[in-house]
């Protein structure tokens, strides 16, 4: 299992800092993950996963 640093996450993904805190708000993003008193990762896999469905669902 892999952890992303938030940095990774926008690379994988294209989206925004903000775009990705507000998404995982609505339910509609894979949520973080807490690694210790500041830090935050996303599970690669939750990711990747994510990226596959928006992938699925294009028109």
């Amino acid at each position: 299992m892999t952890f992303l640093r938030r940095k990774e996450v926008e690379a994988m993904t294209g989206l925004s800092r903000s775009y990705i805190y507000a998404s995982m708000a609505e339910g509609t993003f894979p949520n973080n993950v807490s690694v210790g008193l500041k830090g935050v990762r996303w599970v690669q896999s939750e990711i990747h996963t994510w990226c596959l469905e928006k992938l699925k669902n294009r028109k």
